[in-house]
């Protein structure tokens, strides 16, 4: 992929792969790609609402 992804595309991503593993559309020599897939999607997530938090606690202190 040639730019970032976003937030929303990676949650995107995350929930089409949560779909397939309940639909159980996935074949399984593909399931543990997929699960390492999301397992790296929920690692990015985190540290993108973490660091986003951390910005508006600072922003929020700036004010006070």
């Amino acid at each position: 992929m040639s730019k970032k992804a976003s937030y929303e595309d990676q949650i995107e991503e995350l929930e089409e792969i949560i779909r397939q593993i309940e639909d159980e559309t996935i074949a399984v020599d593909e399931l543990a790609a997929k699960v390492k897939r999301a397992a790296e999607l929920i690692r990015k997530c985190r540290a993108v609402l973490q660091s986003t938090s951390d910005e508006v606690d600072g922003i929020l202190k700036n004010m006070e």
